[in-house]
């Protein structure tokens, strides 16, 4: 399924030099094939807009179906930005007025980096409970990521997020919980994924309101559930899409912020994701900050150079197959008009038939 560059977006280009198939929008005119227009709500932060457009765009380029991907990239107003990153929305980013007039296949919502106490008192908070609203009547199946999540199982449900009391940082092993699901067929039976949170939503208040667990870590919690209809909603509290280089990058951020005194005590490393050769060289590097900023010297250059090739993405192939799993359902009962939901027939409470084949219908 290869994107199509229907707009002059910078990461169109960076893609495609990584490889990818990135169709002009001229070429993709003349194909007979058909088109899926997904919409990106962006909510993160300035520095993390066009990697985390990386991210997500390589992963639905990379499905596997016969299609041709047209990503919508837009966020919302409300959120605070730069000059530089507000020239830079303002260029390449559309409406979301703009899209709802046009419709929508599917939707993918970002996380972003919390600012308040609760969710309800986010810059984001009405802003994308009001996509949210227009996408459930709408759009055929929306993937919500980690913060997103969060906030709209709250604003759905009700559901108040977990502090956990530290932070929820490195990659863990995962285990599918309903294996009849579509969207993890085919995935191993355990596999990794990276997670970065300080909350979480557990399975018995999923289950409580009748969300699905999908896939689930003994030692991280819940990574993927579904809404009741077991297809319109789709909740990940890990991050599939991440980089190998991801969490390498967080730290990263993280010491920074220890030697500028914006944080206390010097971070720990992410769990299970560095190998001890790359331990010792940031134990080393450590020492050299520590003492870099007991004399009053400038940051030490971070050895990210000799890290990258100790890094391995234990993650992408699952992550992978599960966005074609994803797609591939949406290009199977999604109407070819992208300003209806599903075909003809189509129960927008029973999408896939699942419940009615679970006796939950």
């Amino acid at each position: 399924m290869p994107l199509v560059a229907h707009t002059a977006l910078p990461t169109f280009e960076r893609l495609r030099q990584e490889g990818q198939t990135v169709l002009s929008e001229d070429y993709a005119f003349n194909q007979d094939i058909r088109e899926l227009h997904i919409g990106f709500l962006n909510m993160m932060p300035d520095a993390a807009l066009a990697a985390t457009e990386r991210q997500f765009f390589r992963l639905v380029g990379e499905s596997n179906l016969i299609a041709q991907f047209h990503i919508h990239p837009f966020t919302l107003d409300s959120l605070p930005r730069s000059d530089k990153a507000q020239a830079y929305i303002d260029q390449h980013y559309e409406k979301f007025e703009d899209l709802r007039k046009q419709g929508l296949d599917a939707l993918i919502i970002t996380g972003a980096n919390p600012s308040a106490a609760h969710l309800e008192d986010e810059p984001f908070w009405e802003g994308l409970c009001e996509v949210a609203a227009w996408a459930m009547e709408n759009v055929t199946s929306t993937l919500c990521s980690c913060l997103a999540s969060h906030a709209l199982v709250q604003h759905l449900w009700g559901i108040r997020r977990r502090p956990l009391g530290f932070k929820r940082w490195g990659v863990y092993s995962h285990a599918v919980t309903m294996p009849e699901h579509p969207l993890v067929n085919d995935l191993n039976t355990r596999f990794d994924v990276p997670h970065s949170r300080f909350n979480q939503i557990d399975r018995v208040q999923l289950e409580a309101v009748g969300v699905q667990v999908l896939v689930e870590s003994d030692e991280a919690g819940v990574h993927m559930a579904v809404s009741p209809d077991l297809f319109r909603m789709i909740f990940l509290q890990g991050h599939p899409e991440y980089d190998q280089v991801s969490l390498l990058k967080e730290y990263r951020r993280e010491t920074m912020r220890w030697f500028e005194g914006a944080r206390e005590d010097y971070p720990p490393f992410p769990e299970n994701y560095l190998r001890p050769k790359a331990k010792a060289i940031l134990n080393e590097y450590r020492l050299t900050q520590r003492l870099a900023k007991r004399q009053g010297k400038p940051l030490p250059d971070f050895p990210e150079a000799l890290l990258l090739s100790m890094l391995h993405n234990t993650w992408r192939d699952t992550a992978k197959v599960f966005y074609s799993n994803w797609i591939g359902k949406v290009y199977q009962i999604t109407n070819n008009d992208r300003r209806k939901p599903f075909m003809e027939g189509v129960d927008p409470n029973d999408p896939l038939k699942l419940r009615k084949h679970r006796g939950m219908g």
